[in-house]
């Protein structure tokens, strides 16, 4: 089948805005090897959730066409998974996790990742924004992608 695209049957992790930092995602899933990165296509990076108590809003991503997100890619083992379902917040409810499709240079990938199960709306703090933006530079995103991170709204 030449030119034709296949999809992996198995779902890898779509990491974005602080969990695309390769350090940070070894502390938090140790045992799962990234897998590339791509874009979330008709996707875009925005925050929610300002009224959760933390110091600013929280990243989340929405549907939105002519926009996308970079995100690295993992194979969780179920252990990590789990440990990252924990970080999350899953059993608070903070996050749901929902499956997209991620294009890649090889070809559209199937993934699942956390959204927030909060309203859109809200600034981050400078601190979070950095971070993510760090993140994104540290997994190695294109640099005009870290300079709009480094030039958003934030508290």
């Amino acid at each position: 089948m030449s030119g034709a695209t296949t999809l992996r049957l198995v779902a890898m992790y779509a990491a974005y805005a602080s969990n695309l930092d390769p350090a940070r995602m070894l502390l938090r899933a140790p045992n799962s090897p990234t897998a590339g990165s791509g874009w979330l296509v008709g996707w875009r990076l925005t925050f929610g959730g300002e009224d959760l108590g933390w110091d600013g809003a929280l990243a989340t991503v929405v549907e939105d066409p002519g926009e996308q997100v970079f995100v690295m890619l993992y194979d969780l083992t179920d252990a990590d998974e789990h440990r990252l379902d924990s970080w999350e917040g899953n059993e608070l409810h903070l996050y749901r996790k929902i499956r997209l499709v991620v294009q890649t240079l090889d070809g559209p990938v199937p993934t699942w990742l956390y959204v927030l199960d909060a309203y859109e709306g809200g600034l981050p703090s400078a601190r979070y924004l950095g971070l993510i933006a760090d993140a994104a530079a540290a997994a190695g995103a294109p640099d005009e992608y870290v300079a709009g991170l480094r030039h958003r709204p934030c508290s």
